[in-house]
């Protein structure tokens, strides 16, 4: 059972991560749009969607689950930044959500994924 839960925790988790890849391939105007408001280039949102589906693919498959896992839930803080608007319930619960997802991460980083999975940096 632990495996599985690993397992398709991971799935879940980067269900997410696809889902922002392919919605910032899709129409990057509001994430470009975010990022100009905060003064930072918007061409940010091309690295931040190759990182959003790599780490979709690195979680699936397992690999080098627990720096992956770290470096996500650093990413998941960094971008919790972009949602603090007090005046916006909606952005402030996506704030919230991405500190939750990185509480996950960390969760995953040192509990591990399950050996469902390929690399070696098993808990």
């Amino acid at each position: 059972m632990r495996d599985f839960c690993g397992f398709l925790g991971r799935c879940l988790l980067a269900a997410l991560f696809l889902a922002g890849a392919v919605q910032k391939a899709a129409d990057p105007g509001p994430a470009m749009a975010l990022l100009g408001e905060r003064g930072l280039p918007e061409a940010l949102i091309w690295p931040a969607l190759a990182f959003n589906a790599a780490l979709a693919l690195a979680l699936l498959l397992g690999w080098r689950l627990t720096p992956v896992a770290l470096g996500a839930a650093v990413y998941c803080m960094v971008t919790s930044v972009f949602h603090w608007i007090p005046d916006d319930p909606w952005q402030m619960s996506i704030f919230v959500k991405n500190w939750a997802i990185a509480g996950g991460f960390l969760t995953l980083a040192a509990q591990g994924g399950g050996r469902w999975r390929i690399g070696s940096d098993r808990p």
